[in-house]
């Protein structure tokens, strides 16, 4: 898996850019599980999007997923266009 692994608390340290390929649609289905699996399970997903200073990985619990954002622990929220991979 690609990305720098970084602890979910220091995502803000980051400026969060579009990914070069928007996936947001072949994403779709992996993030609505990630979704349920967060909230009903309280499994982690594996998330790489894309900064600045290149791809970061986190694992964190996926609370909810919005048509342009999902949003995981303290309110953070990271735009679906800059999501590189999503494994569970």
């Amino acid at each position: 898996m690609i990305g720098q692994i970084i602890e979910k608390e220091h995502i803000m340290d980051y400026k969060i850019v579009p990914a070069e390929v928007d996936k947001t649609a072949s994403l779709q289905h992996k993030l609505l599980a990630a979704q349920r699996l967060g909230n009903e399970f309280k499994s982690k997903t594996t998330i790489v999007f894309q900064t600045q200073d290149g791809p970061k990985r986190i694992e964190t619990t996926v609370w909810s997923l919005t048509e342009q954002y999902i949003q995981i622990k303290n309110g953070i929220l990271i735009p679906l266009k800059s999501i590189i991979e999503v494994e569970y």
